[in-house]
């Protein structure tokens, strides 16, 4: 392991992941919020382990992220996801929430939101996650937006994920992120796809097949000036898909015994979750596992064309004539 300070920030690397980072390879991030808040022990660190093994088979480094005794942890050992896996009462962290738990000198499960802020001061280019959040069903009224959105509005991250959940308004949380400029296109698809669902039945508004293309359209964006994330959307695989119809049945049931019990805020997400796995009798947390391991792997990959494409470029630059570039 290596402690560094970026910014004042203690960070503690495992050694993969540093030496990766120092050599230019690719590293894709990972929260740990789906170990701590996800599964029950050992699914939770079991799954975790094939996260992380599907960046590996995708060609990177998996990064694991998480708060440990005032400081972020970049890269997790086999013992920090079994501890992160049986302590409880670990507190989900997001973006807002970082600099007063690395006060407090707790530990801490990073979020989507936390993770891209991590991985941006890392210098970290990828994150992978089954999912983002968004923009809550009656957000026109609650406000109720996932600091997800505004986190992608902030960080240079190429987020890897299978859309948003079902459980959100899809239309509004498209809408949010065009207005705010975040690059969105969909890998070998031509729909947005949302989480459980192979389609959200929205087109998205770009189509990418080619990784190649996708690592040049990231470094496009960024040096187009853009300080936002770029987001890369994967489907489910489609013998792991819920229909929608069937999803939006069990959304808009969940929804009104929430509203009965005074659910909402923070604790909406986790109740609505919870409440249509029952419904599904498991298929709904099989698919999110499946979204897990298939978003890392492709994260795996696109990391590594992208880290081969900037490579490319450095030669190129190293062999033309002083005050240009290929």
């Amino acid at each position: 392991m290596k402690f560094t300070e970026i910014n004042q920030i203690p960070v503690v690397w495992c050694d993969e992941v540093y030496d990766a980072l120092q050599s230019g390879n690719p590293v894709v991030a990972l929260e740990s919020n789906v170990i701590t808040h996800g599964l029950p022990y050992p699914e939770n660190a079991t799954t975790a382990q094939q996260v992380e093994q599907a960046v590996r088979e995708g060609g990177s480094i998996p990064a694991t992220i998480g708060i440990d005794a005032g400081r972020i942890l970049v890269g997790m050992s086999e013992a920090d996801r079994d501890r992160f896996a049986t302590v409880a009462g670990i507190p989900k962290v997001s973006s807002r929430d970082l600099p007063m738990v690395l006060a407090q000198g707790g530990m801490g499960a990073t979020t989507v939101a936390s993770s891209i802020v991590i991985a941006d001061l890392a210098r970290i280019p990828f994150f992978a996650s089954a999912g983002i959040g968004g923009v809550h069903r009656g957000g026109e009224k609650s406000m109720d937006i996932s600091s997800d959105l505004i986190q992608l509005t902030r960080s240079k991250v190429a987020v890897v994920c299978a859309g948003a959940k079902n459980i959100l308004d899809l239309n509004l949380t498209l809408e949010y992120l065009e207005t705010h400029c975040v690059a969105i296109m969909a890998y070998q698809s031509d729909d947005f796809p949302a989480f459980y669902s192979y389609s959200s039945g929205i087109r998205s508004p770009h189509r990418f097949d080619d990784e190649c293309k996708i690592a040049r359209a990231i470094e496009n964006h960024w040096n187009l000036g853009n300080s936002s994330s770029i987001l890369i959307t994967s489907p489910i695989r489609p013998e792991d898909a819920i229909l929608g119809v069937e999803l939006d049945a069990l959304i808009d049931q969940a929804m009104l015994q929430a509203e009965a019990k005074g659910i909402r805020g923070n604790a909406i997400t986790k109740y609505l979750m919870r409440t249509i796995d029952q419904a599904t009798q498991g298929r709904a947390s099989q698919a999110n596992r499946s979204v897990l391991v298939s978003t890392a792997q492709l994260g795996g990959r696109l990391a590594a064309a992208h880290a081969k494409f900037r490579k490319s470029l450095s030669i190129q630059e190293n062999r033309s004539p002083v005050g240009f570039s290929a």
